[in-house]
């Protein structure tokens, strides 16, 4: 976990990109960080996703300091930069990207069975979605991490979560607020 946070720490340098790239433009300034850091800290997010609210922490420094180093927006806050910029906590990122999985894991889109993870809940809810789960006991810690991280984000999902298909579903979901889910909400 620290060699993941020193090495995208290393690429995020923003003094190393505010050279490389003599724009002062930071739509221009953001792209390198989104193809060269981003991916380091989210690689293979769904297997060992932090838990600890250290660790959480230590992930989201990378991209804190590298928006504070922007030009303009060293005076604002964190969620203020985040908002300019058009981008999400990297905290939220993961959680949707366990959201995505989850969809495809249940439809069938990756060739894993969805009954080592949860089943569907069959009994009719009156509220939310008809796409409830349930939590299947295993004794890999992998598959519990993952499915107990991620039943419960899934039955709070608002009726109009649409889906159909795949790209409706990651639509959606951007405009659901999952704040009581996040550990570091800052």
């Amino acid at each position: 976990m620290c060699d993941v946070v020193a090495k995208a720490h290393k690429r995020a340098n923003a003094n190393l990109i505010l050279r490389t790239f003599q724009s002062k433009d930071i739509s221009l300034l953001v792209r390198p960080y989104l193809v060269y850091v981003r991916p380091i800290v989210e690689y293979n997010s769904i297997v060992w996703s932090p838990y600890t609210v250290k660790d959480i922490q230590a992930i989201e420094r990378v991209q804190r300091r590298f928006t504070k180093r922007l030009p303009g927006l060293s005076q604002c806050s964190y969620q203020e930069r985040l908002c300019r910029l058009e981008l999400h906590s990297l905290e939220l990122r993961r959680l949707l990207i366990d959201l995505v999985w989850c969809y495809k894991i249940l439809f069938g889109h990756v060739h894993l069975e969805s009954e080592e993870f949860f089943r569907l809940n069959m009994r009719l809810s009156a509220r939310g979605h008809k796409y409830k789960l349930c939590k299947k006991f295993c004794a890999s810690s992998v598959r519990a991490t993952f499915s107990e991280r991620i039943v419960n984000v899934c039955h709070s999902l608002p009726r109009n979560v649409d889906f159909s298909t795949l790209i409706s579903f990651r639509r959606s979901i951007q405009t659901v607020n999952f704040t009581e889910f996040l550990r570091c909400s800052s």
